[in-house]
């Protein structure tokens, strides 16, 4: 029995430090026990360059897309493997010989790479084509075989050619010890392949405004024009769903052909869709991939690409879109969510290009003015945390302060809360105004801002109007006035701070997560003064109490009534701590307030920052 089972064990071979000379023409490898390769177009490429009679070969990904195994040979048109491989120009292979001594590379261990250099000899005395074929494992179960390079010319007669602008290799030294300068951590961070020949030989756009020249958009589209071909790459960080580019009339979602990059299964899918306006949705077409090939795709991390090619006319529901004689506008756009059928709403980035341009034109695309959006955002900082919170203040603690002193005929506290309280109300009504004739609708994000704000905005709006009809004083309705005139103001201002919280989590604001600390700290500052300024009222009615209300009897002249004389009315104790705490209240209230308007202006205001920051290191 023993004997039995043993003649059911088959050999194994782990092979983590590269392929088998068994795999040496078919270049299979051999994993899971049959793990078929990728049917798609590689996201590798090989590239050959001559250098000194000899070729530098170079694999990498055009995202920059690390891989772990590889196996490359030189061939002839014809399929035979010729050359030799210089083990010394790589430190991530080791050759093993197929048809000749060293003719064939592979790795030494599974580590990601994130490209390969190694040189190349052909035969001596060869003249003639060779192309370069890999196989390119991105992991275990992922990999392509058969990827081959550009045919190239060996010949003595032949100039050497200069590397192409995505290289990232480093030359390296031929006397030991090898030495490689340290790089820029700043400078590799920033590096992305997919924006090198961005406005040079491809048209590029992303959101947010001005990640292109940060290289850090969170949805970008290329668009390289060869002759009658038209190719859109789509990328999307953030862990995007989806990404999406549209080709539209104007910078607003509606009526505009959509190409559409999806997740589907483990994979990739690209289709075209339609959108909508009432209400706002991107639909799939009957044949979603009506004009358009997806030539290329992957998945890494958190971000997902596509390379999808589209004809240069293709008619959409009677409407024709020539790519060749008409300009259009770019809509980009990324979201976390779909369906069978469609895209749901861009939650991750989504941006408009300002103008109509040719596809084949590769200058510089700048995106729709948002002047309205910042405008609006900054009325609404400028009133609720600003105005509308000195002019409360004043309203609640400050009415026996500056007694005696008058404004316009009105006791000056009064003059003061009044003058703060209309510049809230004018400032909401033309913030309310702005952005519904920028929107032109109702938000269709998934957030209670655009609710919330409109509440605040009808408390806002009947306020005065309620102030101007109040009863008058010692009127039996004047204290029920008092209370609700209390009430909404307060509810309102609550409301209006939730809301502006909730504007931070808006895509189209383009704000930073890390506004949230600034309107804590203005929560806090808020609230300290508050209890700060009760306390000193209760402490102040507590002396009030202990007053003296008897006259002495010689005062009263003999006939029971007080003195003709009555004291004129004075500031309640504490009126000069009160003076010193409004001062600084003010004061920070105005600094969180100009900080929240400046991002609110400047957003995003990251890529401002690194704009600047840029800009002033190129200077210098």
């Amino acid at each position: 029995m023993l004997l039995i089972l043993l003649l059911f064990f088959a050999s194994t071979r782990a092979l983590p430090q590269g392929a088998p000379t068994s795999v040496c023409e078919s270049m299979l490898p051999n994993h899971g026990g049959g793990i078929p390769p990728q049917s798609g177009i590689s996201p590798y490429t090989v590239i050959p360059r001559r250098q000194n009679g000899a070729v530098l070969v170079t694999i990498q990904s055009g995202l920059g897309i690390p891989f772990q195994g590889f196996m490359l040979q030189g061939r002839t048109p014809e399929g035979d493997i010729l050359g030799e491989f210089d083990v010394s120009s790589t430190e991530d292979g080791h050759s093993i010989d197929c048809s000749n001594t060293g003719d064939a590379l592979t790795h030494k261990s599974p580590n990601s790479k994130a490209s390969l250099d190694v040189v190349w000899n052909p035969p001596d005395g060869y003249e003639g084509p060779v192309i370069f074929n890999a196989t390119i494992a991105q992991g275990y179960d992922t990999f392509w075989v058969g990827v081959e390079s550009p045919q190239v010319e060996i010949s003595k007669r032949s100039p050497d050619d200069a590397p192409p602008l995505s290289s990232t290799r480093r030359p390296k030294t031929t006397t030991p010890p090898y030495f490689t300068p340290q790089a820029d951590k700043e400078s590799s961070a920033e590096f992305d392949q997919f924006y090198d020949g961005c406005a040079v030989t491809k048209l590029c756009f992303g959101a947010p405004t001005n990640c292109i020249n940060s290289k850090n958009c969170k949805a970008v589209v290329a668009v390289t024009v060869l002759g009658d071909k038209y190719d859109f790459e789509l990328k999307a960080t953030s862990g995007a769903a989806w990404v999406g580019v549209g080709l539209s009339d104007d910078v607003k979602m509606g009526d505009d052909s959509v190409i559409e990059c999806v997740k589907s299964g483990n994979g990739l899918k690209a289709f075209m869709s339609w959108t909508t306006v009432k209400p706002y949705a991107a639909n799939r077409l009957s044949d979603p991939e009506l004009g358009i090939q997806l030539l290329n795709s992957s998945i890494s991390d958190d971000t997902i690409y596509c390379k999808v090619r589209r004809e240069a006319v293709t008619n959409i529901r009677g409407r024709n879109f020539d790519l060749v004689n008409d300009k259009y506008n770019l809509l980009v756009a990324a979201g976390n969510t779909v369906t069978d059928t469609s895209v749901k709403f861009h939650g991750i980035a989504v941006l408009a290009s300002g103008e109509k341009q040719f596809l084949s034109d590769v200058s510089a695309l700048a995106a729709a003015s948002k002047l309205l959006v910042r405008i609006h955002g900054s009325f609404m900082v400028l009133a609720w945390i600003g105005t509308a919170s000195i002019g409360m203040l004043l309203a609640r603690y400050y009415r026996q302060t500056w007694t005696g002193t008058s404004l316009c005929g009105k006791d000056l506290w009064f003059a003061w809360h009044r003058m703060f309280m209309v510049l809230t109300w004018a400032l909401t009504m033309c913030g309310f105004v702005l952005i519904f004739l920028e929107l032109r609708a109702w938000s269709a994000e998934n957030n209670p801002h655009a609710i919330l704000g409109t509440t605040t905005t009808i408390l806002c709006f009947f306020q005065p109007i309620a102030a101007y009809f109040r009863p008058h004083p010692g009127t039996s309705k004047r204290p029920i006035f008092n209370w609700l005139h209390w009430f909404a103001g307060n509810v309102a201002h609550i409301i209006a701070i939730v809301t502006i919280f909730f504007a931070i989590r808006l895509t189209k604001a383009e704000l930073p997560l890390w506004m949230d600390w600034i309107l804590v700290a203005y929560v806090v500052v808020h609230v300290v003064f508050h209890l700060t300024l009760s306390l000193l009222g209760c402490l102040s009615d507590k002396r009030a109490d202990t007053r003296i209300n008897a006259f002495p009897m010689k005062d009263l002249n003999g006939s029971g009534r007080a003195p003709a004389y009555i004291e004129p009315p004075m500031d309640e104790k504490y009126s000069r701590t009160r003076r010193a705490i409004l001062g600084v209240y003010i004061f920070l209230v105005l600094l969180l307030t100009i900080a929240l308007i400046v991002i609110t202006a400047l957003a995003p205001i990251e890529d401002t920052w690194e704009t600047v920051r840029k800009a002033v290191t190129r200077s210098s």
